[in-house]
């Protein structure tokens, strides 16, 4: 059987003021074992810290790719 593909979370086109309320809102929908890939025009580190702070030891955190111009990032749950 096949691994499923994560969803694709493309936050590049959307207002900043924005991303993060979709990135939490993929987030609260995956299930245990399950993730998205986060695409971003920058390093996403302080997200990581706000994740750090609100769901400690619930979240993976995997860059795919480290920029410069595109950052591919895998959240997920344990």
């Amino acid at each position: 059987m096949a691994a499923v593909e994560d969803a694709v979370l493309d936050v590049r086109t959307e207002p900043p003021a924005r991303r993060h309320q979709l990135i939490f809102e993929s987030y609260g929908a995956c299930g245990a074992g399950e993730g998205f890939v986060l695409v971003n025009d920058h390093d996403p580190k302080p997200l990581y810290y706000q994740f750090a702070a609100e769901h400690e030891g619930d979240f993976t955190w995997e860059y795919l790719e480290e920029g410069p111009e595109t950052w591919r990032v895998r959240i997920g749950r344990p």
